[in-house]
């Protein structure tokens, strides 16, 4: 267990060469955890609202954005923060990432009533470059093909835009047979687009990356928010909060896939990250009380109970 008022979180990154795991924990702020020790390394100071990570190590560097609307700057070795921005004036910074075909990153807004920003920075200075709204209430973070594209879900609307990732300018607009597109990924090594959907019938789709056509189409569990493509083993994981399991998907070819299983988590362990070394998977989540509906029928959401944080570890079989 972790310590913390363990109110929420969201994104968290694992480094390439491990061990430790970013964790955005907002209220708690960006918590660093050793995967192997098993044991909390640090919490970056300054950073309550702690959303979206990102790590790069070329430039020893580390960023985060934050509920607040801020960008934060960290070192990435000795985890000193190097400075704390304000990017969103009203505040909702989602994700960030890195193209690395123009060098550039893109700091995305969440939630709004009728578009979403994007602000573009260097990712050696956190330098703003500049900025572009998209008539979208919700975006999530778009994946990069490393070739001069981005590919960027609209979640409501049920699209997927291929971006030129130097202008932001639209070059395609491809419709998504499902409901509530989550999770992105590029796999380069077949040039496809690997996909994860919420709503009533939860499904992972592959799409081609150069054509939009999808190609295969497999049923995963509910509240999907994570995804794992595990290339030495030929398998996609999506960890799904809503029914609180992994579903994982046998790659059998570019455009061929089928379901391996369904393994039990914890209900709320709805985020994910691959370890490359060993092919284990961490998730969290924390122990909460769901109170009944109000009067009106709203549904309330849940009470995280404070230091009951966990990671979870599953490892391959």
């Amino acid at each position: 267990m972790l310590s913390g008022v363990g109110s929420d979180w969201d994104y968290m990154k694992m480094e390439r060469d491990g061990p430790r795991l970013f964790i955005a924990r907002r209220k708690d702020g960006l918590t660093v955890f050793d995967v192997d020790s098993r044991k909390v390394i640090a919490n970056v100071a300054n950073s309550n609202g702690a959303n979206g990570p990102l790590l790069l190590p070329q430039f020893n560097r580390g960023y985060v954005v934050t509920t607040d609307g801020d960008l934060l700057t960290f070192n990435l070795r000795t985890l000193a923060v190097e400075e704390r921005v304000k990017l969103a004036d009203d505040g909702g910074l989602n994700t960030i990432s890195f193209d690395p075909s123009t060098n550039r990153l893109q700091a995305v807004v969440g939630q709004r009533q009728s578009e979403s920003t994007w602000f573009t920075l260097d990712p050696e200075t956190g330098k703003l470059l500049g900025k572009k709204a998209f008539p979208f209430i919700k975006m999530d973070e778009p994946a990069a093909d490393g070739k001069g594209h981005l590919f960027a879900p609209a979640r409501y609307d049920n699209i997927l835009l291929k971006l030129d990732s130097q202008s932001l300018e639209e070059l395609a607009r491809w419709p998504i047979d499902c409901n509530q597109v989550v999770a992105v990924e590029y796999q380069a090594s077949t040039d496809r687009l690997l996909i994860g959907c919420r709503g009533e019938h939860p499904v992972f789709i592959a799409l081609d990356a150069t054509t939009g056509k999808q190609v295969a189409s497999v049923p995963i569990g509910k509240g999907i928010d994570g995804m794992a493509v595990d290339e030495k083993r030929g398998r996609i994981v999506t960890s799904n909060g809503g029914d609180a399991s992994l579903t994982v998907i046998k790659q059998d070819s570019p455009d061929s896939y089928r379901l391996l299983g369904t393994v039990q988590t914890r209900p709320q362990a709805r985020i994910m990250q691959l370890d490359e070394r060993s092919g284990k998977l961490h998730l969290v989540t924390s122990d909460a009380t769901t109170p009944p509906p109000s009067a009106d029928g709203t549904v309330n959401p849940a009470r995280f109970h404070p230091n009951s944080f966990v990671v979870l570890t599953y490892k391959p079989l």
